[in-house]
């Protein structure tokens, strides 16, 4: 039943209550109601159970845009707030500081391992170069990075060591380079015995020389074997500057003996070739690395007065010295007193 349904008989029987004859008289006011409906109720029915708003009362929503949002070329990243970067400062703090942690206890087991092999029943034993215990000739020397070297350095005295193998290896190879040299020209004989006395000569006196002194010297932070070791490694750079160069009659695979090499065999030739390469990286090597160890012996404290003190204090500490000066001392006195009891007779 809609509405208009609804009051219209609502009307008629109210009409039919209050009048006495068989006819029915429609109030004014009733017939006014329901001709005055407004739209939109002539549908709407108040009994029924749905709780859908009248038909004119609905609204449709506007429809949302289809257009994607675009950040504008000129905005700007949203920047950090105060809270995240104090994280992150925090964070690179505890990073820092677990590294040192780790370098100090680093350290501490090196110095906890070298005062074990100290310990050791007679003390420490020398280990290079490795040599079979039944060999005739024993190891020379202690070396153990992880013992004697400082974190810090070890990988600079690694790389060192491992300059001084390859160029061993590099004037071991010189020596089948000048035999195939000779091989192909006799005139190159001289080439082919400097070649052996150069490997015989430079692989342990450049291990002696620059090597020994670098270790000693970032072992025992001293100041007068750097001074030995930066002497020595100039004279060993130009050495290998020479034998890259490779003048003829010096006994070196260099770039001018394999150019030339290749007139008369060209296998002869890049077998040369690839030997003056070998050299030339060492050169390049050896000069990078002089500047690596500068910078880090500056960073020491090592300075030229404390090498002088050192020397002084290393010479007046052997014993040699002491019983040298002794006797020299004791010779003076007795001549002294010669001379004196000889002046006293006359």
């Amino acid at each position: 039943m809609t509405l208009h349904s609804f009051l219209s008989c609502l009307g008629s029987k109210l009409c039919c209550l209050g009048s006495h004859s068989s006819g029915c008289v429609r109030d004014p006011s009733v017939t006014q109601v329901t001709r005055n409906v407004p739209s939109g109720l002539e549908e709407y029915n108040p009994f029924s159970d749905s709780r859908a708003p009248p038909p004119g009362s609905v609204k449709i929503p506007n429809a949302p845009s289809t257009q994607p949002a675009i950040m504008k070329p000129t905005e700007e990243p949203p920047t950090y707030t105060q809270i995240a970067k104090e994280h992150a400062l925090a964070q690179a703090e505890l990073l820092k500081r677990q590294e040192e942690l780790e370098r100090k206890a680093a350290e501490l087991d090196r110095r906890e391992r070298e005062i074990q092999s100290l310990n050791q029943p007679g003390g420490r034993k020398n280990n290079w170069p490795p040599l079979p215990e039944n060999f005739a000739v024993g190891p020379c020397f202690y070396q153990d990075f992880s013992v004697d070297i400082p974190v810090e350095f070890q990988k600079t005295v690694k790389i060192m060591y491992y300059l001084w193998m390859f160029h061993t290896v590099t004037l071991f190879l010189n020596i089948f380079g000048c035999l195939a040299w000779f091989c192909v020209d006799p005139g190159r004989g001289v080439d082919f015995g400097l070649a052996i006395l150069w490997f015989l000569l430079f692989t342990p006196c450049s291990f002696v020389c620059w090597y020994r002194p670098l270790y000693g010297a970032f072992r025992s932070d001293s100041s007068f074997r750097f001074f030995v070791f930066f002497f020595v490694y100039i004279c060993q750079f130009a050495v290998h500057v020479l034998q890259a160069a490779g003048f003829q009659g010096w006994g070196n695979c260099g770039w001018i003996s394999s150019l030339t090499a290749l007139n008369n065999s060209i296998p002869v030739g890049i077998m040369l070739i690839v030997i003056a390469a070998l050299f030339t990286a060492s050169a390049v090597i050896s000069l990078v690395m002089f500047k690596k160890v500068h910078g880090l012996y500056r960073t020491t404290g090592a300075s030229f007065e404390k090498a002088q003190q050192e020397f002084a204090t290393g010479v007046m500490s052997n014993k040699t010295v002491q019983t040298a000066a002794a006797n020299a001392a004791s010779t003076a006195a007795t001549s002294a007193a010669q001379n004196a009891f000889k002046g006293n007779q006359i």
